[in-house]
């Protein structure tokens, strides 16, 4: 039975509606991130291993140039005491193996280095984004078996374009977050083996260069602190021009209809206007910014010079040191200038993080039963409304006191006007939202002890709007059941008159079907409705205003495959069409959320009351 459960407090739906926007690291979320990232620990250990090998390649090619051409071949006698990392030693072995010159053995080995330094950091940054992408992978694939889950109540309340953007742009934030720190990594690594080098070399000189680099972070730091508000202006404008576009070309009938291409025209450049005025800002920023770096670095390059030249000069020092420090410049700067680069996505990522934590964090679902109850399989298909009140929002009844039984194998109408609760109540059936206990029963028993799988395999449901996936025509009826066999699916297609359709399609059965089903008519998706529930056989069949958009001429071909599919089986019908309606055994009449009226066509109309003239109105209107 079900488990007594305490009401859950009202949940805050308000914030997936919210911008998030974080100003400062969070070591917390990138933490639970490696969760989906340990899987591949192995090859980012070999992503590291290579990233080393790749910076112990990059430091190497200089000291070849300082210490083996310079120090050893130009100037030897300027090479005392000088250490070289074993270069000299490596290339005087080269010579006397090969017996080439010495310049070209140095040549050849630096060579060497350089392209060993380019096939490790390829092998490292192919390696980092293939485990980031199975993370990421991984990822998504939870977060969308997540969303899968959680009840019709959740999507209620939240825009699905909201979810969506944590599946797919925020996921991808998260790429350039982690692709980002495989940047970083690759800069620094060399930043700290060149630094520690230098230091070994001449610890005076590698001071007096490091004073510069608090320059260039400040730098980096003014630069990044102005150009955030600016970057975050670009993308939300950005994201006003797609909503923009969106909106106007979906409703592109409307807008030619009523003339209205001038004023979306005009809607529209002022939003591109302010994206081109931002992007100019940004532009701007980045004019400052880049010259300023490099102004940097020719400091830097000019500091080397002068102390570094004095060194020499004073016998401290050798030409090949100061041309190592020059080389070894360019590392010092570039890690600063990529967390530049970076620092805009870090805090987007933060934020990426936290909406989808956020979604794969909300507990919200179905109440389960700890045990529950099988449906017999032998189903007889009553259905029972006891008492049934609801409401989506607390103090705002839609179903009051709702009370009445369908016997097995009855068909019953269900009409009423517009927001009187007649697809509420079947969503109810279906277990799509939770019910007060013993308000709805199925052959006796409270749907809230049957799993709502269960409930769901028995039951057939047809819409107004069905709903085609990619796939073929098949697919599109079994809907991945393996039960249903490729001979039920055109038995089910044959008895609702769908196979001829069907068979004028290029490949039959298998013709792919695009999204939403756009290569068929409306009349052609509905008739795939019927043979996709027929194929499943259900106990119970409910038909929610089913034939409302089928053209008259339609109509009566399916009329008798109705005729067929609710004979002997439990049938509730939502309809308005007067014929559907007066073939039902019984009719239940709904007025703001209560039964007013019960009993056969003929009985309601003797009553005169609210289904007469509902009836009267629709005669009317087929008059006319």
């Amino acid at each position: 039975m079900t488990a007594p459960v305490k009401d859950a407090p009202a949940k805050d739906y308000s914030i997936f509606e919210d911008d998030i926007d974080i100003r400062k690291f969070d070591m917390r979320l990138i933490w639970r991130l490696t969760h989906w990232i340990a899987p591949y620990r192995a090859q980012m250990i070999g992503a590291v291993v290579l990233v080393l090998l790749a910076a112990s390649a990059a430091v190497l090619a200089p000291v070849v140039v300082s210490r083996v051409v310079v120090d050893g071949i130009l100037l030897p006698a300027s090479n005392a005491n000088a250490r070289d990392l074993g270069q000299k030693a490596l290339a005087a072995w080269l010579d006397g193996v090969t017996g080439l010159h010495p310049l070209v053995v140095a040549c050849g080995l630096y060579a060497v280095w350089t392209a060993l330094w380019a096939l490790f950091g390829h092998g490292f940054r192919v390696m980092l984004a293939r485990a980031v992408l199975k993370g990421l992978r991984d990822l998504r694939r939870d977060l969308f078996a997540h969303l899968e889950h959680l009840p019709s109540s959740f999507y209620d309340r939240v825009a699905v374009g909201r979810v969506m953007t944590r599946l797919t742009n925020d996921i991808e934030t998260l790429f350039e977050l982690l692709a980002g720190f495989g940047v970083l990594l690759g800069e620094f690594v060399p930043f700290f083996v060149a630094v520690t080098i230098m230091f070994a070399l001449n610890s005076t000189l590698t001071f007096e260069l490091l004073a510069i680099l608090p320059l260039a972070a400040l730098a980096t730091w003014v630069f990044r602190y102005f150009s955030r508000n600016v970057y975050r202006a670009i993308r939300s404008s950005v994201s006003r021009l797609n909503e923009n576009l969106q909106e106007n070309l979906s409703g592109i009938e409307v807008v030619q209809l009523y003339g209205r291409e001038r004023i979306n025209y005009e809607n529209y450049t002022a939003i591109n206007r302010e994206n081109r005025n931002e992007e100019n800002r940004a532009v701007a920023i980045e004019s400052y910014y880049g010259p300023a770096m490099d102004s940097m670095a020719f400091i830097a390059i000019a500091v080397i010079i002068w102390f570094g030249g004095h060194h020499v000069l004073g016998g401290v020092a050798t030409l090949g040191s100061v041309i190592l420090f020059a080389q070894f410049a360019d590392m010092l700067f570039r890690p600063i200038v990529a967390m530049g680069e970076q620092w805009n996505v870090v805090f987007r990522a933060m934020a990426s993080c936290e909406r989808i934590f956020q979604a794969l964090d909300w507990d919200e679902a179905l109440k389960a039963p700890e045990r529950p109850v099988p449906l017999p399989a032998d189903l007889k298909g009553e259905v029972e409304f006891r008492h049934l009140n609801f409401g989506y929002l607390p103090g705002s009844p839609i179903l009051k006191d709702v009370s009445f039984t369908i016997a097995p194998g009855e068909k019953v109408a269900i009409v009423g006007p517009t927001g009187s609760g007649k697809t509420s109540l079947i969503r109810l059936l279906c277990r799509f939202y939770d019910v007060p206990a013993n308000s709805i029963l199925i052959d006796g028993i409270d749907i809230m002890d049957i799993a709502p799988s269960d409930i769901r395999r028995r039951i057939g449901v047809v819409l107004q709007d069905f709903h085609i996936f990619s796939g073929s025509v098949y697919d599109n009826i079994a809907l991945g059941n393996p039960s249903i066999t490729r001979a039920d699916a055109e038995r089910a297609a044959k008895l609702v008159h769908a196979d001829a359709f069907i068979a004028t399609l290029p490949q039959g059965y298998d013709t792919p079907l695009t999204e939403r089903g756009r290569n068929l008519s409306h009349g052609q998706r509905q008739l795939l409705a019927f043979a996709r529930v027929l194929a499943m056989n259900p106990e119970v069949l409910i038909l929610d205003e089913a034939t409302a958009s089928i053209d008259t001429e339609t109509e009566l071909v399916i009329q008798d495959a109705l005729a067929k599919l609710t004979e002997g089986r439990t049938s509730i019908i939502i309809a308005h069409r007067l014929q559907t309606i007066r073939e039902a055994h019984r009719i239940v009449v709904l007025t703001q959320g209560e039964v007013r009226e019960i009993g056969s066509h003929e009985e309601l109309i003797a009553r005169g009351g609210t289904y007469k003239t509902l009836y009267e109105l629709q005669v009317q209107d087929v008059r006319d």
